[in-house]
């Protein structure tokens, strides 16, 4: 399954606005500013597709892209910051929790966390959430080229740990560098069932 072929589709503020679940979707979601753009952005090869900002919050609906005539990717707005009102993020908690739910034709959910950082409880809370809802995921440990070889092994067990994950369960990516590319498009695409 290649990335290519693809645009963006709608940005969704209501369950009522989704799209007919015509292909596979794979949602993206992960804290705020822990490179769910950027990791996006790598694996449609694209630069400047979902936009990258330094601004937390900048995703405010559920943006549907679509790749060719095969599935859609799904940004999701991000968690865990302050800059946002709390009736802001009540109202996408419960946008993206209705989504979850409800979307029959989801087939995954990548939960995307920084590796130089220690497991957080927002998303130890979504990954038991989603396995409670028996809905796919697939943890991704970004911005792994910012950490030496040590390091990265280090961090990476002490995340397993904190979310009860095996190390063959997640993968260690880099927006910089693409690793982690290869392998997260053919782990994507066995979940779509899409060759």
């Amino acid at each position: 399954m290649k990335f290519v072929d693809i645009k963006f589709l709608l940005s969704v503020h209501s369950i009522k606005q989704l799209p007919e679940p015509l292909y596979p979707e794979i949602a993206f979601a992960g804290r705020s500013n822990v490179g769910k753009s950027s990791l996006m952005n790598t694996l449609v090869g694209r630069k400047s597709l979902v936009k990258v900002s330094g601004r937390p919050g900048k995703t405010q609906g559920l943006n549907f892209f679509q790749l060719g005539e095969t599935a859609y990717l799904v940004d999701l707005p991000g968690y865990g910051f302050a800059k946002v009102s709390r009736g802001m993020q009540d109202k996408w908690q419960s946008l993206i929790t209705s989504y979850l739910e409800s979307r029959t034709s989801l087939c995954c959910v990548v939960v995307i966390m920084d590796i130089r950082h220690g497991a957080k409880q927002q998303d130890t809370q979504l990954i038991s959430w989603l396995k409670q809802h028996n809905i796919n995921y697939l943890p991704v440990y970004t911005k792994a080229d910012k950490l030496s070889g040590n390091q990265r092994h280090k961090h990476a067990a002490a995340l397993d740990a904190g979310h009860t994950i095996k190390s063959d369960q997640r993968i260690l990516f880099s927006a910089k560098n693409g690793m982690g590319k290869d392998e997260l498009e053919r782990v994507l695409a066995s979940f779509t069932g899409i060759g």
